[in-house]
């Protein structure tokens, strides 16, 4: 049936909420899905410039992995993020990748201190964008994708159950 077939990009309703367009200054923070680092990129095109801060050197792989697959050109940066090695105001797009918890699962003082670098980064007027996953919610939750379904034995009852 149509009605329930996904139609273009995987990605689509992330990139239309990000606003990302050409010649944007955009920086991701974090790379969960290459993917999906690959689409938001590719939308500065040449005119624009598109950088990722990872906190380690797996994710560091992925990014390029995802730049790669994309074709996109990405200054991938690796390190600390509570110090951003970029100038103030040079970004005019943040995008925080926080699917696996990135920012979530830090300490307090650290997520302050990458909040406070970003906003050290961000240019007048520009904007930041925090990317999670969210249960599925409706008709969504009750259909799960072939699989992942997983069965509670203690609230099955059979025909050999005991009632």
């Amino acid at each position: 049936m149509g009605i329930f077939r996904r139609g273009g990009n995987k990605h689509s309703l992330a990139v239309a909420m990000t606003g990302v367009t050409l010649g944007d200054r955009l920086l991701n923070i974090g790379c969960t899905d290459p993917s999906l680092l690959g689409t938001i990129s590719s939308k500065v095109g040449l005119s624009g410039r598109a950088c990722v801060i990872v906190p380690s050197d797996a994710e560091a792989a992925r990014a390029r992995r995802g730049a790669e697959d994309a074709g996109v050109l990405l200054e991938i940066e690796t390190g600390h993020l509570d110090a951003f090695p970029f100038e103030d105001g040079a970004f005019n797009l943040i995008v925080v990748d926080n699917q696996e918890g990135l920012l979530s699962g830090m300490r307090p003082e650290l997520r302050v201190a990458v909040l406070r670098q970003a906003f050290r980064t961000l240019a007048a007027r520009g904007r930041i964008v925090i990317i999670e996953r969210a249960p599925r919610g409706g008709l969504g939750a009750l259909i799960k994708p072939s699989g992942s379904a997983t069965i509670d034995p203690t609230r099955c009852r059979g025909s050999s159950d005991p009632a």
